[in-house]
């Protein structure tokens, strides 16, 4: 009987609630939230035009609006640094979002037991030369919320945990960390100077070159892949200080200069520094010595080469319409009609198109495994010429010294180094054809 009643009290407890629950959901707004925050500033982010931070670290940052750029004017040995826009357009909307999560005292009387009497991270800001502070105290038992209040204001609230990081920057933080200012789609040049001498590359079109030390193809992905390396370079750390001789920039361990059409911009690579990992660096436009990564360095020294084309043909078999082949005093001519090849000298006949294909494919196949600065002498093995799309023509020829094999492509200096079984498939591949 006693159970039956709990269970009947119960009920009506539960039905009391949710009758309760009915009638004050029917009174709220469609969509509105249970319960709204109170903003903490009256400000558009785009208003801002000056800020203060104090991080915990105790460096103190003031940032000003120039037009539509931000600059760091302070700390300012070498007169206003450029600054991150992504770091300063994450405080300047956070700071116009930012809602109090709770009230935790209207009137604080004792501000130390919410680390507010000696606030950690201080924000400051000039709106329309209005300004105002947010000082950010403490983490909540829980660090879910950090305590915070206004300068000047004995109001304690709590705001997200996860603004803290936000607001909490330190003067390097906040600059542009960019190691060299580059637009990589616009660069046309780059030289790179080592010990070991100075590359010097160029771009006609979409096309890389090796101009210097010879005059070549070059691996355009490698080249493009060493462009983007610079642009998105990022500074480790500043440092104090401009002798460039004690940070080993007065004679580099690497000087690489990017050309964009008249402009150059010039990065200096120095001794290794204190940080591990890190080598001590320079844009010659900018003031100020900075650390990059060291792992540039081995990339800034790769020979030239690593950077030369290894293909020996760009022609490719399936774009490719007229095949000359010199052997000796034997000379075959094959041309492409329609999906037929068919040998027009020294006499006209049809052959097997995919004996065609596979002599195609045994030469546009072949790469080099290195390159010397000499061509070998005497009369080469074979000579090919291709033929291909846009009617574009190349030549190798083959040659064959010792044990060794090599290939030297017309209108370049030096020749590439190939395995010898390349050239007896293709030896082989144009037997088949007879």
């Amino acid at each position: 009987m006693r159970g039956a009643r709990s269970l009947i009290f119960l009920v009506l407890i539960a039905a009391g609630l949710g009758s309760y629950l009915y009638f004050v959901e029917m009174k709220r707004e469609p969509g509105d939230p249970a319960e709204k925050k109170a903003k903490v500033f009256s400000v558009e982010a785009d208003k801002i035009d000056e800020l203060t931070i104090k991080s915990e670290s105790g460096d103190r940052t003031t940032l000003k609006k120039n037009g539509k750029e931000w600059q760091v004017v302070s700390p300012a040995e070498n007169g206003p640094a450029a600054v991150d826009q992504a770091e300063v357009s994450g405080i300047t909307t956070n700071l116009a979002t930012l809602e109090e999560q709770r009230v935790i005292e209207d009137k604080a009387g004792d501000l130390k037991e919410f680390g507010l009497d000696a606030p950690r991270v201080e924000v400051a800001f000039k709106a329309g030369g209005a300004e105002q502070k947010l000082q950010i105290g403490s983490k909540t038992p829980t660090s879910g919320d950090v305590y915070a209040k206004l300068d000047g204001q004995s109001k304690v609230f709590l705001i997200s945990s996860f603004l803290e990081s936000t607001f909490n920057r330190s003067t390097f933080d906040l600059r542009d960390k960019s190691a060299l200012k580059i637009e990589t789609d616009k660069v046309d040049a780059v030289e790179v100077t080592t010990k070991d001498g100075t590359l010097r590359f160029g771009k006609n079109n979409a096309d890389w070159r090796l101009v210097s030390p010879a005059e070549t193809r070059t691996d355009s992905v490698m080249i493009g892949s060493l462009v983007s390396r610079l642009g998105s370079l990022q500074m480790k750390s500043m440092v104090s200080g401009n002798d460039l001789k004690s940070y080993g920039l007065d004679s580099p361990a690497a000087t690489v200069r990017v050309g964009s059409g008249s402009s150059q911009a010039t990065l200096l690579v120095g001794n290794k520094a204190a940080e591990e990992g890190t080598v001590y660096a320079k844009d010659t436009s900018r003031p100020g010595v900075f650390t990059i990564e060291s792992s540039v360095v081995d990339e800034l020294k790769k020979g030239a080469g690593e950077y030369r084309q290894k293909d020996l043909f760009d022609a490719r078999a399936f774009n490719t319409t007229r095949v000359e082949i010199t052997r000796g005093t034997e000379a075959l001519t094959f041309e492409k009609a329609g999906d037929k090849w068919k040998q027009v000298t020294p006499s006209a006949k049809d052959v097997d198109t995919d004996k065609v294909e596979a002599l195609l494919s045994a030469a546009t196949g072949a790469r080099a495994t290195s390159f010397v600065d000499k061509a070998p002498a005497g009369k080469p093995e074979l000579v090919v010429a291709l033929k291909f799309e846009g009617g574009k023509d190349e030549s190798i020829a083959f040659y064959k010294t010792g044990a060794d094999a090599f290939a030297v492509r017309s209108g370049t200096s030096g020749a590439a180094k190939i395995d010898p079984p390349l050239l007896d498939d293709i030896t082989k591949a144009l037997e088949a054809l007879k």
